[in-house]
Order: C-alpha cells, then sequence, then structure tokens
C-alpha cells in the first residue's frame, strides 16, 4: 500500500524543490512520473531540470523514448516508465487507487498561493479518508521537516 507525502513549499519555488527530491528518489532506484496539469509547465520544468547543478535523466512525456526514462514528466495518468513514485505538481489529481497501487506519491504544492493550499488540503482529506496513509512536510523553519502524520 502506498504512502502520500505532502511538501508544502514556502521559501523554495518547486524548481529548485523538485531537483532535490528526484535525486532522492533515484537514489532510491525508484523510477518517477512527475505529473503536471500544464504541458508548457512541464515543457519548462524540462528544460530547468537539463540546466540543473548535476545530471538528472529525466524526459518529457511524448518526446520519444518514455518508457526508457527514469524520470519523466507528463499531464496524463500513464506511466509507461514504470514508475513506482509520482510527484504531482502544480494540483495534478492523485486517486486513493493510484496512490495504493505506487510504492510513494509525493503531492508538492505552493504555500504562498491560498487555491493550491485549499487543493492539498483536499488532497489530504481525500486519501486520508480512503485510509490512506500520509506525511505533511513543511520547509517553514528553513529545513524540511514532518509536522503531521496520518496512519493509514
Amino acid at each position: 500500500m502506498g504512502q502520500a507525502l505532502f511538501y508544502h513549499l514556502t521559501r523554495h519555488p518547486l524548481e529548485d524543490t523538485l531537483p532535490m527530491l528526484l535525486d532522492k528518489a533515484l537514489e532510491r532506484d525508484m523510477r518517477v512520473a512527475v505529473r503536471g496539469s500544464d504541458r508548457d509547465r512541464l515543457a519548462r520544468l524540462d528544460e530547468r531540470l537539463w540546466m540543473g547543478d548535476g545530471f538528472l535523466p529525466h524526459g518529457l512525456a511524448g518526446t520519444g523514448f518514455d518508457a526508457d526514462q527514469p524520470v519523466l514528466l507528463t499531464t496524463g495518468p500513464e506511466m509507461p516508465n514504470g514508475a513506482r513514485c509520482l510527484m504531482a505538481v502544480d494540483g495534478a489529481e492523485v486517486s486513493p487507487e493510484e496512490t495504493r497501487a505506487l510504492d510513494r506519491v509525493c503531492i508538492l504544492f505552493d504555500g504562498n498561493d491560498p487555491a493550491a493550499v485549499e487543493r492539498a488540503r483536499a488532497q489530504w482529506r481525500a486519501l486520508t479518508g480512503a485510509g490512506l496513509a500520509a506525511q505533511y512536510w513543511s520547509e517553514e523553519s528553513g529545513r524540511w521537516q514532518k509536522k503531521a502524520e496520518s496512519g493509514g
């Protein structure tokens, strides 16, 4: 049964936080799908990941070799790369069924955007209400700290 981890971004933007989380997942030999809600935004993230400080193997869905990508950026529910970890950004939805089927689901949301915070709260209620384990992480203190946990 999967676990949901909610990352409340308040000090660093997604463009800085996502590579750190992707590195950690890849260190654990996890294949990852990054699900966004806007293809243009994912294309900008793709470009940013290529220009980052280290080599982060990834690809944008639909540009070829999707199944071979350790990290696949996508707007759809398909994960042809065999991802066991899903990172949802920019309000992309994640269902309880998907969370159960995966090892880990990370939901990253902008804490400076009230609409994004409310969407994350709704996802927390939906996932924990379905009996899934969830953790809430905040960077408000200057470093990431687990602030809340729900059983599962």
